[in-house]
C-alpha cells in the first residue's frame, strides 16, 4: 500500500470531523499491497525534516522529555539497529513491559521497523501471569525497566532460557544489555527484507475478566491502519497536544497514545504522577496547552470536585471510555467548560468500533454510532439485525481494524467469527437514530422473575450515590424469583459499611429503576479483579452459586426487603 493511498484516507477523515454523515458514507479503507510497514511507508516520510513535537513527556518534579517527529525517527532507527546486533529479527516475540518513558515509544516504533512482534505487557506483571507471557508468547526478548526486572529475573531461569534481556534507565546487571548502548549507534537503518501486511505485528493477551487471558494477534495493517477509526473518535488534528490518561501494556494505550496520534501528526502528551491530584492536573492541562484529552470516568469525577470554570483550559476535545460515566459528570463538566464528554466503545480485538463523534448530538447514555469503516450488527438470539442484541461486525465488508485471530487457538477464533460476523460478546440497544447504548456482557446479563437484567445499567445507577465508590452486580439465587440482582460494593471514604448506608443506597437505586430492576441483596465487599482493573463478576457469580440460605450471609450483608422493613 502507498503512503499517498494512506494518506488520502486520513485526510478524508480529518476534513469531514464534524461531518459523521459524510465521513461514514464517503470513507472507504485504503487498498492494502502485499507489502507494508507503517513505520517505513508512512512515519518516516511524515517524520523526515519534522521538527513538530511528536512526544511530550513530563515528570512530577518538572523535568520534561520532548522529541520532534525527525528526532524521535531516528532515535528508532538507533534502536532498531542495537535490537539487531542483539539478534533481533523479523518475526521475533519482543515482550515490552515499560512505564511511560521515551523507551517506550523508540522500541514500538524499532520494533515495527524491523518486524518483530510486540507483546506488550505491564510493568505490575508478575509470577504466573508473567510466566505465561513467555510461555504461550514465545518471547525471545524482554525489554523492560528496573521497576519490573526484578519480576522477570524471579522466574522459573529455564522459561528465560534464549531470551535476550534489556533493561531501560538503570544500569544493567548480570545477564542485562543496557538500553542506554542504543544511542551508540547510527541512526540510518536498512531492513533486511520487507514486511508482509498480513504479518503479525502485536500480541495482546486480554484482561482475563471470564476466562484465561486470550492472545489478540494484529497485524502490520489491522492498528496501524485500523486507528484511523480511533484518530477520528478522538477528534485529532494535526499539531494538538493529545493526552490519553492510560497505563502502558493494555490496548487503550497503543490506540490512543500511540498509532491514533501518530495518525494525525499531533503530539503525545504525557503527565508521570504517582498520585493523583486533581488540581495539579488540571493545571498541567493549562500549561501545556493540551488540546484533546482521553480519560477514565474515575479522573472526570475527581476533576468534577474542582471549580472547572477556573481553569482556563485550551481543551478543544473530551473523552471518556471504559466504564460508565455519570449523566451529573458530562453536565458538570460542560458547564465549567462548555465541553461535552464524548464516550466511545472498542476492543482489544479491534480499534474504535463505536463512539461519539464531534460535532454529533449526544444521546445521554450511548456509546454513539458506528464509526467510519466499521459495519456493526446488533444480533438477536436468531441472528437477526435487531434494535437489541450482541454487538457484532461483518464479515463481509470485514474493516482493517479487526484482529486477524486469537494466536495459536483456531478453536476460540471459530467462537467469534461465525455466521458471517465477529461476535464481540457485549449486548447493545440502537435507538431509532441509529445510537447505540451498551447493555452489558453477554454472559453478565440474566434474568430475575422472568425480567431481563442488565448489571451495567443498575451499576450505573449505583456508583452515583456519594457512598460508593465501585460497584458490581450479579445474579443471587433466589427460592421464588430464580435469581435476584444482588450489589457488591465498596463505600466511598467518610462512608460506613452499614446497614443505614445500605438502606441509603438501596433507596436511590429504588427512584431510579422500576421494580422488576430492584437490588434486592447488597453486600460491602472488595471486588476480585484482573491484573488491568477490571472487575471479575464471574468470580462473584460463583460465590454466590456456592452460597446457602435466604437471609443476610455476613455482617455486611443485607437484604432490601429487610431493611424497607426497620
Amino acid at each position: 500500500m502507498s503512503s499517498t493511498e494512506f494518506l488520502q484516507a486520513r485526510d478524508f477523515l480529518l476534513e469531514h470531523r464534524t461531518d459523521y454523515d459524510t465521513a461514514v458514507a464517503g470513507f472507504r479503507w485504503p487498498e492494502v499491497g502485499e507489502e507494508f510497514n507503517w513505520v517505513a511507508d508512512y512515519f518516516d516520510p511524515m517524520a523526515a525534516g519534522n521538527s513538530a513535537r511528536a512526544l511530550h513527556l513530563v515528570e512530577e518534579s518538572g523535568d520534561a522529555a520532548i522529541l520532534t517527529y525527525a528526532e524521535l525517527a531516528d532515535r528508532s532507527r538507533q534502536v532498531a539497529n542495537f535490537l539487531v546486533e542483539h539478534g533481533a529479527k523479523r518475526g521475533d516475540r519482543m515482550l515490552v513491559m515499560l512505564g511511560n518513558e521515551t523507551a517506550l515509544w523508540e522500541t514500538m516504533l524499532a520494533a515495527i521497523r524491523i518486524g518483530v512482534v510486540v507483546i506488550p505487557a505491564t510493568t505490575l506483571l508478575a509470577g504466573a501471569d508473567l510466566a505465561d507471557r513467555f510461555e504461550r508468547g514465545g518471547a525471545r526478548f524482554v525489554v523492560t525497566n528496573q521497576a519490573a526486572a526484578g519480576a522477570v529475573d524471579a522466574l522459573d531461569q529455564r522459561l528465560l532460557d534464549g531470551v535476550a534481556k534489556i533493561a531501560v534507565g538503570a544500569a544493567a546487571d548480570g545477564d542485562w544489555t543496557d538500553f542506554a548502548d542504543s544511542h551508540d549507534h547510527p541512526s540510518g537503518f536498512q531492513p533486511i527484507g520487507f514486511s508482509k501486511a498480513s504479518d503479525p505485528l502485536l500480541e495482546y493477551f486480554t484482561s482475563g475478566t471470564t476466562s484465561k487471558p486470550k492472545l489478540v494477534r494484529h497485524t502490520h495493517v489491522s492498528y496501524p491502519v485500523g486507528h484511523l477509526s480511533t484518530m477520528y473518535w478522538l477528534g485529532l488534528q494535526p499539531g494538538d497536544v493529545h493526552w490519553t490518561i492510560s497505563s502502558p501494556g493494555w490496548a487503550k494505550h497503543a490506540w490512543s497514545c500511540f498509532f491514533a496520534p501518530f495518525n494525525a501528526e499531533a503530539c503525545v502528551f504525557i503527565y508521570n504522577y504517582t498520585r493523583f491530584d486533581a488540581p495539579t492536573v488540571l493545571q498541567v492541562l493549562i500549561d501545556n496547552e493540551v488540546k484533546t484529552l482521553c480519560a477514565p470516568p474515575t479522573v472526570w469525577r475527581f476533576l468534577i470536585q474542582e471549580d472547572l470554570s477556573t481553569y482556563k483550559v485550551a481543551l478543544r476535545e473530551l473523552i471518556s471510555a471504559g466504564e460508565p460515566l455519570n449523566p451529573e459528570v458530562i453536565a458538570q463538566v460542560e458547564a465549567g467548560w462548555g465541553i461535552q464528554i464524548r464516550d466511545g466503545y472498542g476492543q482489544t480485538e479491534t480499534t474504535a468500533q463505536i463512539g461519539n463523534t464531534p460535532g454529533s448530538k449526544l444521546v445521554p447514555g450511548s456509546m454513539g454510532r458506528p464509526l467510519p469503516g466499521y459495519p456493526i450488527a446488533l444480533l438477536n438470539p436468531d441472528g437477526i439485525d435487531d434494535d437489541e442484541g450482541e454487538i457484532s461486525i461483518r464479515l463481509a465488508d470485514r474493516p482493517v481494524g479487526l484482529m486477524e485471530a486469537y494466536a495459536d487457538d483456531a478453536d476460540k477464533t471459530a467462537e467469534v467469527m461465525v455466521d458471517g460476523h465477529y461476535h464481540t460478546g457485549d449486548v447493545a440497544a440502537r435507538d431509532d437514530d441509529g445510537y447505540i447504548t451498551y447493555v452489558g456482557r453477554a454472559d453478565d446479563v440474566f434474568k430475575a422473575s422472568g425480567y431481563r437484567i442488565s448489571p451495567f445499567e443498575l451499576e450505573s445507577v449505583l456508583i452515583e450515590h456519594p457512598a460508593v465508590a465501585e460497584a458490581a452486580v450479579v445474579p443471587s439465587p433466589d427460592e421464588l424469583r430464580g435469581f435476584v440482582p444482588k450489589a457488591y460494593v465498596i463505600v466511598a471514604p467518610g462512608h460506613a459499611e452499614s446497614a443505614e448506608t445500605a438502606a441509603a443506597i438501596l433507596a436511590y437505586v429504588r427512584e431510579k429503576v422500576p421494580g422488576y430492576k430492584l437490588i434486592r441483596r447488597l453486600e460491602f465487599a472488595d471486588l476480585p479483579k484482573t491484573i488491568s482493573g477490571k472487575i471479575r463478576r464471574v468470580d462473584l457469580r460463583g460465590q454466590e452459586n456456592d452460597r446457602d440460605g435466604q437471609g443476610p450471609r455476613t455482617e455486611v450483608e443485607f437484604i432490601e426487603a429487610d431493611l424497607r422493613k426497620s
